[in-house]
């Protein structure tokens, strides 16, 4: 059975292009050739299903989230997306906030399919929309899942209210219907060269990609020669940020992955997110000589990836341990806050085909 496409929609109503890429590794008692069974959507034993989120100005047809896609398939289904603003989806990227609601219809859709075990990778922004995702779809006292809706919380000196999806209601932000996508919920979370706070300017890439966001010149770039169009308003509220999401993801299990030599976001990142999860919740590994995102990953990598995650989502009852063979020990000498929010360019970037980001 070969890729599968088709359109689905948002929460709020965005289109968003989406592929189905089945099992592609046969299982004991199946036929190598004839791959009979391997989708669980022909009737055969379920697999699982990896969502793959791309970084900014990604696609799923970028070349780098295809060789992705090809190398998760031999562990389990794989559904890929673009985020709104990117490739064939409608709507204009937020860069990060209301891109989870398109995760959400994917991970649902990836449900409709037959699969009852489904994980989520992402990479650079797609790494922070599976944290924020991971922390806002959560159990409820049933065991079935639904959007969670956290206490208030202080923004700016004053108690904000929550939306449906367990984000904070802001001016003109409509709150997503209540139980809609209540079977998006991930089982198991990978954040690749993600993230753990907004609005980092630290390095060369990220301000340029800042220009891009919030310059009305740099978003004419973007649109045009990214193929990414971003929309001009700013984030009202700001989003949950990645590092408070992730210590919300468990009881799932999570694995953050980043490299040394990553251009956009220094390695205080990962170690942020790793101690904000707990070693109990998290593992993370620290990759030698790995720059950004997928286009750098090459497929060794994405296949360890891929077998962490399949064993995750077959094994409810695995706990991953803080460290590995792969990891870096240390901690975090931030606080896991970083700089006060400012209005305008939300972080998080993905190095594009051809360009720095």
């Amino acid at each position: 059975m070969g890729p599968k496409g088709t359109e689905l929609r948002a929460a709020d109503g965005v289109r968003i292009e989406a592929a189905y890429t089945p099992y592609a590794a046969p299982r004991p008692g199946e036929d190598p050739h004839t791959g009979k069974g391997a989708c669980a959507a022909d009737g055969g034993a379920d697999p699982g299903a990896i969502v793959l989120a791309h970084g900014f100005t990604g696609a799923l047809d970028k070349p780098a989230l295809r060789r992705a896609a090809t190398a998760f398939s031999q562990h389990a289904a794989v559904v890929t997306f673009s985020f709104r603003g990117h490739g064939r989806s409608g709507g204009h990227s937020t860069v990060g906030d209301r891109e989870v609601l398109d995760l959400a219809a994917a991970v649902a859709w990836a449900r409709s399919l037959g699969h009852r075990r489904v994980a989520t990778i992402g990479f650079s922004m797609g790494g922070s929309v599976v944290l924020r995702h991971g922390a806002l779809y959560r159990p409820d006292a049933t065991g079935g899942y639904t959007p969670s809706t956290p206490d208030p919380v202080m923004h700016g000196g004053r108690t904000v209210a929550r939306t449906g999806n367990g984000e904070r209601a802001g001016e003109g932000r409509e709150a997503e219907p209540a139980g809609a996508h209540a079977d998006a919920h991930a089982d198991a979370v990978v954040a690749v060269s993600a993230p753990a706070r907004w609005y980092y300017r630290g390095t060369a890439p990220m301000r340029r990609l800042h220009w891009a966001i919030q310059h009305p010149l740099g978003r004419l770039v973007s649109r045009y020669g990214l193929r990414t169009r971003v929309h001009h308003r700013d984030w009202n509220p700001v989003p949950l940020s990645p590092v408070a999401a992730a210590e919300l993801i468990a009881p799932a299990p999570l694995l953050v992955v980043h490299g040394d030599q990553d251009p956009y976001f220094p390695l205080d990142h990962p170690l942020s997110l790793a101690r904000a999860a707990g070693p109990e919740a998290c593992e993370l590994w620290i990759e030698t000589d790995f720059g950004h995102a997928e286009n750098s990953a090459e497929p060794a990598l994405l296949h360890r990836i891929g077998d962490w995650t399949a064993t995750r989502i077959h094994a409810t009852a695995a706990r991953p341990h803080h460290g590995s063979r792969d990891s870096a020990a240390g901690t975090d000498s931030t606080d896991g806050t970083g700089s006060p929010p400012e209005p305008g360019a939300p972080g998080g970037a993905d190095r594009t085909e051809g360009t720095d980001g």
